[in-house]
């Protein structure tokens, strides 16, 4: 396990060290437009995420920062490429983090004018590697994109920066490719103690996007690698959120919120059991508990199937039971189940 990473503050938040592996996501508002970001960071915050990034392509998006920051309460991450002005302005406006790749912000003269303003504030620099914008030497020098080119890439900048006299730093190398890119993470683990940000990039739509980062996230965290994570879609940034709590969950890396079990659909099945699941599981997202809520289909088996759950509902012709540790409490119409088993959360410390 890679539990002893360097520790990065980034505003109110550390990453490393063993700490807990924090959520990202990304804000798709213009930042510029300062009340639909902050609005929408709120909502993101709400959901589950730990830290936010704003894309700063303009100096107009940079100043918006300063505002931004007073009316949200997660750590701000400013998403730097090519102008390393807009990097420096992002500092100047309250970022907490800022993340570039050097190698397209151009000159070492401007890059180590960045990581002088750094340095002065104590902000951390993500490094940011993409296996799409692999240096073309080191694509020649692996015989096409490849996972030491990666890691080899990403060191190199860090070194550079190393160099320049600064190490409040984070690593991140994404490729779309899956098995690349946990076979980059494995490598880099152990050449390097930074912290890493981990992520499948470009992973795709919400359906094929969350399988590939679950898959990539999973065989990366399993080993004990990553100190923060977020899940890219091609959707809302929410979704990103709860994909990224769902997968740290099952990982075990992360405690609290209710579990949303439910049993594939038969024969058998009298009711709309698909969406009922769904229902429930965007019913409980706002309940505090750290419990396990079971949705079965059918009166044959739901009991039964449902005895390892804390609290459970099953499906019959027209009616349904609530269940509680295996055992029926209640039959209800099936149009009162979902109001049954919201009140028994609502009133689970009570009992």
């Amino acid at each position: 396990m890679r539990e002893y990473t360097k520790v990065i503050r980034i505003g109110d938040r550390v990453i490393g060290g063993g700490n807990p592996v924090l959520i990202q996501s990304m804000t798709n508002t213009k930042t510029e437009d300062v009340k639909t970001t902050v609005e929408q960071i709120q909502a993101l915050t709400a959901a589950g995420c730990d830290i936010i990034r704003c894309a700063v392509p303009t100096m107009e998006a940079a100043e918006a920062l300063s505002e931004i920051k007073k009316q949200i309460t997660i750590p701000l991450v400013a998403d730097i490429h090519f102008d390393y002005r807009l990097a420096i302005a992002a500092m100047e406006h309250g970022a907490d983090k800022i993340r570039i790749n050097p190698g397209n912000i151009g000159s070492r003269d401007r890059v180590q004018a960045v990581v002088d303003v750094a340095k002065e504030r104590q902000i951390p620099i993500r490094v940011g590697v993409n296996s799409g914008s692999l240096e073309k030497e080191l694509v020649e020098k692996y015989h096409g994109v490849t996972a030491e080119g990666i890691v080899e890439s990403a060191l190199d900048k860090v070194h550079l920066i190393e160099d320049m006299g600064y190490d409040q730093l984070v690593i991140s190398i994404k490729s779309s490719d899956v098995l690349m890119c946990a076979r980059a993470h494995e490598l880099i683990a152990d050449k390097t103690d930074y912290p890493l940000h981990v992520g499948i990039t470009e992973a795709g739509t919400l359906f094929s996007g969350n399988i590939k980062s679950a898959v990539g996230l999973g065989i990366i965290l399993y080993q004990g690698i990553g100190d923060t994570i977020r899940v890219s879609l091609t959707g809302d940034p929410l979704e990103e959120v709860r994909s990224a709590k769902r997968i740290l969950k099952t990982l075990g890396l992360r405690k609290g919120g209710i579990e949303v079990v439910s049993c594939p659909t038969c024969g058998r099945t009298q009711i709309d059991l698909i969406g009922l699941a769904n229902r429930v599981e965007r019913m409980v997202e706002d309940i505090p508990l750290d419990i396990k809520v079971a949705v079965m289909g059918c009166v044959v088996n739901g009991p039964g199937e449902a005895k390892e759950a804390d609290i459970g509902i099953a499906g019959g012709v027209g009616t349904g039971l609530l269940i509680k540790k295996g055992e029926i409490v209640k039959k209800l119409p099936e149009n009162e189940l979902l109001d049954a088993l919201r009140y028994e959360l609502l009133h689970w410390n009570e009992e």
